[in-house]
């Protein structure tokens, strides 16, 4: 969606519009951003949805409830997008995954008052149960986030889809049964879980491969999304040791062209920005833990997938004869 300045209106569209963006626009982003699972594609839904607003102020008066009709915009234009982005994954190169979110120390998206429900809303917005939401249809994924996510009711739900609340009711049933299953467990001690990623990350930068031996689960895998650029694996690696050489072929590559390793929270969860010499960025890792082990590593390094975080490091001018090794024969195909 191409944006236009919110201007060009009546005074009181415009101080309506100022109001309601100052305080809906976290919501509606955490909205637009779990149902798409784009950074950018969420801030131009929620763009669209006001200038809609804007428009409508101008022309017929506020509506009765700003909340309700931003966030009725914003979860329709998302069920289209959604739906149109279905047939561009299918034929997507590589693994897909969701665009990283910045969320420490300035978080983008909404953060709730109390400890127990701000675990919860950074747990949903985290890569692993974005993927997970992947397996539910638009419909069924808007229910399931106003309902169970943001706790609108299921007539507020029923007014925001344009459903009646008992079809809202059967929908959010079957997101949670196709959830159930495969619902992600994270460490819930916050300090423990980001002790063990400081420790993580300082293993991986030091290419120290007993010292991730030690933090990783046995099963351990690593799911990389490059958009089928160069360089990057194209398959999931599995297993402590495959990971463990993976990784600290990465770390001791990012060593010699002098680059680092920046801890921060990705998606609420412990994540890294890797980064060239200069500052500009690499490739996003993001990890999840449980029961005291990483049980999963995501790296982005799709340039398309990162430009909102900043500058971004040429790939070709890091030493690229090294990097097109695949991680069977003990090197990294690019750090990170």
């Amino acid at each position: 969606m191409e944006r236009e300045p919110i201007t060009d209106r009546a005074d009181g569209a415009d101080h309506s519009t100022a109001a309601a963006y100052e305080s809906l626009r976290p919501l509606l982003f955490s909205i637009a951003y779990r149902m798409v699972g784009s950074v950018t594609e969420a801030e131009d839904i929620v763009q669209e949805a006001f200038l809609r607003y804007h428009r409508a102020v101008g022309d017929r008066g506020q509506p009765d409830s700003p909340k309700a009709y931003l966030s009725a915009v914003v979860t329709r234009l998302s069920i289209d997008q959604l739906r149109s982005a279905r047939a561009r994954r299918e034929s997507y190169v590589g693994e897909w995954l969701p665009e990283p979110l910045l969320t420490g120390p300035e978080p983008l998206g909404q953060r709730a008052a109390d400890p127990a429900a701000n675990a919860e809303l950074a747990d949903s917005l985290s890569m692993a149960f974005l993927l997970l939401l992947e397996r539910l249809t638009p419909l069924e994924r808007a229910v399931f986030l106003l309902h169970d996510v943001f706790s609108y009711g299921y007539d507020e739900t029923a007014g925001v889809i344009g459903r009646s609340a008992t079809t809202c009711r059967q929908l959010a049933r079957r997101a949670r049964q196709h959830l159930e299953a495969g619902r992600p467990r994270f460490d819930v001690a916050a300090r423990a879980r980001d002790e063990l990623a400081e420790r993580f990350f300082a293993a991986v930068g030091n290419g120290e491969m007993s010292g991730l031996l030690d933090l990783l689960a046995a099963d351990v895998e690593v799911h990389g999304d490059n958009s089928g650029v160069r360089p990057a694996w194209r398959r999931p690696i599995v297993g402590r040791e495959h990971v463990a050489r993976l990784l600290a072929a990465i770390g001791n590559q990012l060593r010699d062209v002098q680059g680092s390793i920046r801890p921060t929270e990705i998606n609420g969860q412990p994540g890294a920005l890797v980064l060239a010499p200069d500052g500009s960025l690499i490739s996003v890792l993001s990890i999840d833990i449980a029961d005291g082990q990483v049980q999963t590593v995501r790296s982005v390094i799709s340039r398309a997938k990162l430009r909102h975080l900043g500058p971004l490091a040429d790939l070709g001018n890091l030493q690229p004869e090294r990097y097109h090794e695949s991680p069977g024969s003990g090197r990294a195909a690019a750090p990170g």
